[in-house]
């Protein structure tokens, strides 16, 4: 069993069945034995990014994350102190905290963005 944290993008992708997601990313998700996290902090960049009419997400959410069997990665203190330590390889405070709970928890991430790795985060596509 493999601990995997899901990007936003790759989790909304993955809701919708979405053919930009990758065919190893969507294994990932896919495979029973692994245990796929999803952090508060793409919960909060989603319902942000909604509430400004830049994409869209059903109201209930939450549910159909849960419904998929994924679970929740909460943002604890040590996570968010974690990200004054990363050099700006990244601008977005979103990932910059995916970044951090990566690291902290050791764990790889299911993202199309490159940029991960450049914070030593092992990225699966």
């Amino acid at each position: 069993m493999s601990r995997l944290l899901v990007d936003t993008h790759a989790l909304l992708w993955w809701l919708t069945d979405d053919p930009g997601l990758s065919a190893a990313a969507r294994e990932a998700l896919a495979e029973p034995a692994n245990d796929v996290l999803v952090s508060a902090a793409s919960i909060w960049e989603i319902a942000i990014k909604r509430a400004l009419g830049k994409l869209t997400a059903p109201d209930d959410l939450p549910a159909r994350i849960e419904a998929q069997g994924f679970d929740w990665l909460a943002v604890n203190a040590e996570h968010a102190w974690r990200v004054r330590e990363l050099p700006a390889h990244h601008r977005d405070p979103f990932d910059r905290l995916l970044v951090a709970q990566c690291l902290v928890e050791q764990l790889p991430i299911v993202s199309a963005d490159p940029r991960f790795g450049a914070y030593g985060v092992d990225a699966r596509w």
